[in-house]
């Protein structure tokens, strides 16, 4: 991913880095990594997952809030 530009002020996401790709793809990357308790005993393919991608920045907002909702599960098993 070497073909990126930042986002405008408009296009944040709290706690999130948002860069959109030079195909117009969105994506996300936490800048912290989630609590050991939201990750630990995950399987790789399982949630909370720290960077994710979406066609629009309203879909993006979508994933990024699935794997915060997916990490205070864990944390509050």
């Amino acid at each position: 991913m070497d073909d990126v530009r930042p986002t405008s002020a408009g296009q944040t996401i709290p706690g999130w880095r948002v860069i959109v790709s030079d195909a117009g793809r969105y994506w996300a990357s936490r800048r912290e990594p989630f609590p050991d308790d939201a990750t630990q005993g995950a399987a790789l393919n399982v949630p909370p997952f720290r960077t994710v991608d979406a066609d629009t920045l309203d879909e993006l907002r979508a994933e990024v809030e699935r794997q915060e909702t997916a990490a205070a599960g864990r944390v509050n098993r």
